[in-house]
């Protein structure tokens, strides 16, 4: 029982996180379509959709490795993507930091 649930998250967990993926994208694109106000400080936003961005790359990549239609070092690729995902979530906090303590104190750290 416990190697079939195993198996079952090995091989459909990458194939349904894409679908989760597309709600969190069609987030993203309802947020960017609204009208700009200069009150919505959008680039944290933009930020955290390149690095949704980058895990649907990664995860399809993953997909069609599993699928075997593709081949390469996956710990290097997927490595570097997750590199690049915490990099991108660590700037969109700090650039978020400072907004709010611009905005709110009036001061920058």
């Amino acid at each position: 029982m416990a190697v079939d649930i195993g198996v079952f998250l090995t091989t459909w967990a990458p194939r349904l996180n894409l679908l989760l993926v597309v709600y969190v994208v069609y987030l993203f694109i309802t947020l960017f379509r609204r009208k700009s106000d200069e009150h919505i400080y959008t680039t944290p936003w933009k930020l955290l959709f390149v690095a949704v961005s980058v895990y649907i790359v990664e995860q399809s990549l993953t997909v069609l490795r599993m699928l075997e239609i593709v081949s390469y070092p996956h710990l290097l690729v997927n490595g570097a993507f997750e590199i690049v995902i915490i990099t991108l979530f660590i700037y969109t906090l700090l650039l978020q930091r400072e907004h709010v303590a611009k905005e709110i104190f009036g001061k920058r750290f």
